[in-house]
């Protein structure tokens, strides 16, 4: 007996489609290939913020310029999808200033860095005062600009001081205690500042993010090399210590 037209429709009904899955669970999942590809034809605004954030993620796991400029290119048309929405302005903050470590000092002073992505990070937090990972970004940013034009310099030129970093980052820390990559890149941003001064901050904050329970697939990458960097420090070798620390940066 022949199925008519209204039995197969309840037949399609009952048969479990699988959702597809948003930006959010690719990058969360380590699918960056999937995510990149998902936010190149999407005009959904978080979708595009975790196809920036997948190219972050590649771009920190081996040398590559273009994974860079790729996310960056994400984070544009994230914030030109939604202009009210803390996190493409964050994570454009973010790519601009990894960046300008690839391009240098001078040509980031000449495309002005400092300055847009002080801007994006300004809005993302007018927007939402306690977001975790502006305040982070504002941290690093602050620690950033002092160690890369001085004391005096930075606070004229961009108004930034280590003072601020430390205070934006601990914020951040209230907001997420058990966060695995926000305390390694506070590792990351005072071992390029001063490593012997901060030993201690330094310490603690790898020492958190090891034991911590990642919640991404990057998070699980921070935490390796938290680890990592914790075992050389531990050991006392500061010529490999300061050269992944550098290469973890994004340093090129």
């Amino acid at each position: 007996m022949k199925a008519g037209p209204a039995l197969l429709f309840f037949v399609l009904l009952a048969v479990p489609v699988q959702a597809a899955q948003s930006g959010h669970d690719l990058y969360v999942a380590g699918k960056y290939d999937e995510a990149l590809r998902l936010g190149a034809a999407s005009n959904n605004a978080a979708d595009l913020v975790f196809a920036a954030r997948a190219g972050l993620a590649e771009a920190g796991m081996k040398p590559c310029a273009a994974c860079v400029a790729q996310a960056l290119g994400f984070a544009q048309r994230a914030v030109a999808a939604d202009p009210d929405m803390a996190d493409a302005h964050t994570i454009l903050a973010i790519a601009i200033g990894q960046q300008a470590r690839r391009d240098g000092l001078v040509l980031a002073r000449l495309h002005n860095a400092p300055a847009r992505a002080r801007h994006e990070l300004d809005v993302a937090l007018r927007l939402e005062p306690q977001n975790p990972l502006a305040l982070a970004a504002l941290g690093g940013w602050n620690i950033e600009v002092v160690r890369a034009g001085g004391v005096k310099l930075a606070h004229w030129l961009y108004g930034a001081s280590l003072q601020a970093g430390l205070g934006d980052f601990a914020q951040a820390f209230r907001r997420e205690p058990g966060n695995v990559a926000l305390r390694y890149q506070y590792a990351l941003s005072l071992s390029g500042f001063d490593p012997v001064t901060y030993h201690s901050e330094i310490l603690g904050a790898l020492e958190t993010a090891v034991k911590s329970a990642p919640q991404t697939a990057y998070e699980k990458i921070a935490q390796a090399r938290s680890a990592e960097l914790l075992d050389l420090l531990k050991r006392g070798d500061k010529a490999a210590y300061a050269v992944q620390v550098r290469k973890y940066q994004g340093y090129p």
